[in-house]
């Protein structure tokens, strides 16, 4: 019998490398960008002192003083024509021109190989895996804990049987949690496929992957997704990086984008943007669309970095408000209805503060 911790580390990096090598973006035994990423960069101006002392003088600033509101999400019957509904993270649940796709799946308590050790969950998930309405496929970004849980692809089986989109060397992981191959299909950066007739195009991002001590033997990726009327843009995770600009180009525009803004470090500049970053990448991919909005995630569920819990949330709204976009700044498990084209409308819903009531004395506008 497998212990579960190896279990939750997915595929051998042997079972992996039977189609990763073959891949124009694996080069000297790895994945690799096309531009320059380090995990962790050297102390500079920006980052003064190690990593450590960063840590240690910041440690507790990325939680909650109170509890996180929640909104229990209601799915329609049938999908909409574009909407989005956070579950927390970067798992979302995208209706578009009446498909339904969830993204990054994640559902567990910790993101963790570990019961007991790693990041755990700062507010429970709005709702369960067994109350999502049907899938039209599961999409997943990478294979970091905080992105591909082991639990929560368990469950989607026991529940839903979904196909999953996955960039390649996911796949294995998939097949070896019990997915049967005929399920999954891979892509490299810029393949595409179709999935009920919304085509989703793997494009290139600026990060890393791995689970466990194993680095870069699968490949990380952001989404584009267009049906025959709208475009979503699913950043997954990334540094900065020129590639959106090419996206814009030449897969763009979109009517929404759904994008990181959290667990940014001047420790780690390449693989994560930080909140103005993030606001630059949606005007790139969108080409600098009046009318897209753009959902902020990859904050307030997990604590995975050393900046105060709100202020990614804080930051990019201001960012947005300068640079004239559109964010919506919803509670977990609130869903976003953008169809009836009153795009003015719906962002104004979604903009109380709600986690001002919920964060630290020094963690406030």
């Amino acid at each position: 019998m497998q212990l579960p911790i190896l279990r939750k580390m997915g595929a051998s990096t042997a079972a992996q490398r039977s189609r990763v090598t073959a891949s124009p973006n694996y080069r000297d035994g790895e994945f690799r960008s096309h531009e320059p990423t380090h995990v962790v960069a050297a102390p500079e101006a920006e980052a003064p002192g190690s990593m450590l002392s960063t840590m240690v003088r910041e440690f507790g600033r990325g939680r909650p003083r109170g509890t996180v509101p929640l909104v229990r999400p209601r799915h329609p019957h049938e999908p909409a024509d574009l909407a989005v509904t956070w579950y927390g993270h970067a798992t979302s649940v995208v209706e578009l021109d009446g498909r339904r796709f969830l993204l990054d799946p994640v559902f567990g308590d910790r993101v963790s190989p570990s019961a007991f050790l790693g990041p755990r969950r700062l507010h429970p998930v709005p709702g369960g895996i067994a109350e999502l309405p049907r899938l039209d496929a599961v999409v997943i970004s990478h294979d970091h804990y905080d992105h591909l849980d082991e639990p929560s692809i368990r469950q989607l089986e026991r529940s839903h049987r979904p196909h999953y989109v996955v960039p390649i060397g996911v796949d294995e992981h998939l097949r070896s949690w019990g997915v049967p191959a005929g399920r999954i299909t891979s892509l490299d950066w810029r393949e595409e496929t179709e999935v009920a007739g919304v085509r989703i195009t793997c494009t290139e991002a600026r990060h890393f992957s791995g689970r466990g001590f194993v680095r870069n033997q699968t490949l990380w990726a952001a989404w584009s997704l267009h049906g025959p009327a709208h475009g979503v843009f699913f950043g997954g995770d990334s540094g900065p990086t020129h590639r959106y600009a090419d996206i814009g180009a030449d897969l763009g525009p979109f009517d929404l984008t759904i994008i990181p803004v959290g667990a940014y470090s001047a420790h780690w500049p390449d693989i994560h943007v930080n909140p103005d970053e993030a606001i630059d990448a949606h005007v790139e991919v969108t080409r600098g669309a009046p009318d897209a909005v753009m959902l902020p995630i990859h904050w307030a569920t997990f604590n995975l970095a050393t900046h105060w819990w709100s202020e990614p949330i804080r930051w990019a709204r201001r960012a947005a408000a300068d640079r004239g976009v559109r964010l919506v700044a919803p509670r977990v498990g609130a869903r976003i209805d953008l169809s009836d084209g009153d795009v003015d409308a719906v962002v104004a819903a979604h903009q109380d503060p709600w986690w001002e009531a919920c964060a630290a004395p020094d963690d406030r506008d």
